[in-house]
């Protein structure tokens, strides 16, 4: 038996009456007449989640689920995805916030060509700076200047794009808002950046910045897998779990942090010292012995039966170095000499 035939429906020319009868007639007409394709072989229609699209009762899907019952509609996974998001983010009031903040810290850098060129210089002295020192690598297509980018609602792809900009080229971004707090001609620009400057030097911001690098970073991964033309339904839901699997291992993870800096904030640190240290100790957990079992495994290659002899001191520097190896190997000659 042959595989049932799939196909595609893209609507190009809207027409002017938009509701739900008169789009499933012209869709009918130009596309289902036209290549002699029947309503009765439709297993499958997805729309956006417009009311006249949508509608359970008299939306498009439901009129053609009465021609044929087995025209299941689906709503756009990634499309689904991103008004979740949208609309979590809102819910949470510092969250809410944080992208209010970080959508005015954008409009002030970017609000002319001098200062999107003043951005672009220091970032690219900054990133001179970091080679010069080896802090960071060198190669085709890495290290690009960029520069920051909006979030728009959307598209939630975006918000991740901005907020990783942000992080990329912070500080260039403070020196641009100090440059305007001390040499712009007008108080309401130079107020605005002195808030703006405030506001993203804050501890709250700086770790609301971070924690929605790393959260979004896993739902971006499964906004573009959900967007894939060859994803089945089965490997999506799979992809939903996994992500709220991983999600809920950051919540737990970030939590002891949160409980920390609500107490140093409150200033109750000072009141109860016991709790607080208690906290840093369960912060500062090693959640891994690799470091130490290589040790060990470093121990049994090293110390031979001939460097046995050796002094205690000679024989811990050569263990540092044979398991330091990534550190050791950047010493040069010159500098050992």
């Amino acid at each position: 038996m042959a595989p049932p035939q799939t196909w595609g429906v893209t609507i190009i020319s809207i027409p002017q009456d938009i509701m739900a009868l008169t789009l499933k007639k012209s869709i009918c007409a130009i596309f289902l007449s036209r290549d002699s394709l029947s309503i009765q072989n439709i297993r499958g229609q997805g729309y956006d989640g417009a009311s006249n699209m949508h509608g359970e009762w008299n939306g498009l899907q439901a009129l053609f689920l009465k021609d044929c019952s087995f025209a299941y509609y689906i709503h756009c996974f990634a499309h689904r995805l991103k008004l979740a998001l949208v609309a979590a983010s809102k819910e949470v009031k510092n969250v809410y916030h944080f992208f209010t903040k970080l959508t005015t810290v954008v409009n002030i850098v970017g609000v002319s060509y001098k200062r999107y060129d003043e951005l672009q210089v220091i970032q690219a002295e900054k990133i001179a700076h970091l080679l010069a020192i080896d802090e960071i690598e060198s190669s085709r297509e890495l290290n690009q200047i960029g520069t920051l980018q909006r979030a728009g609602d959307t598209r939630w792809s975006s918000h991740f794009n901005s907020v990783c900009s942000l992080i990329k080229m912070f500080d260039a971004t403070c020196s641009i808002l100090q440059n305007i707090i001390t040499d712009d001609s007008t108080y309401s620009q130079r107020g605005d950046a002195d808030v703006a400057y405030d506001a993203i030097t804050s501890f709250e911001f700086i770790f609301i910045l971070h924690l929605m690098q790393e959260i979004m970073e896993i739902t971006d991964n499964l906004c573009q897998a959900l967007q894939s033309q060859s994803q089945d339904i089965l490997n999506a839901l799979e992809l939903v779990s996994t992500t709220k699997v991983l999600i809920q291992k950051i919540e737990k993870r970030w939590l002891g942090s949160i409980a920390r800096e609500g107490l140093v904030k409150t200033g109750k640190s000072v009141i109860y010292p016991l709790v607080d240290r208690l906290i840093c100790l369960v912060l500062t957990l090693p959640v891994s012995t690799t470091t130490i079992e290589r040790a060990f495994s470093a121990m049994k290659i090293v110390k031979t039966r001939l460097r046995n002899k050796m002094e205690d001191e000679f024989l811990a520097n050569t263990l540092v170095v044979n398991i330091e190896k990534e550190i050791a190997e950047k010493f040069t000659i010159e500098s050992i000499i």
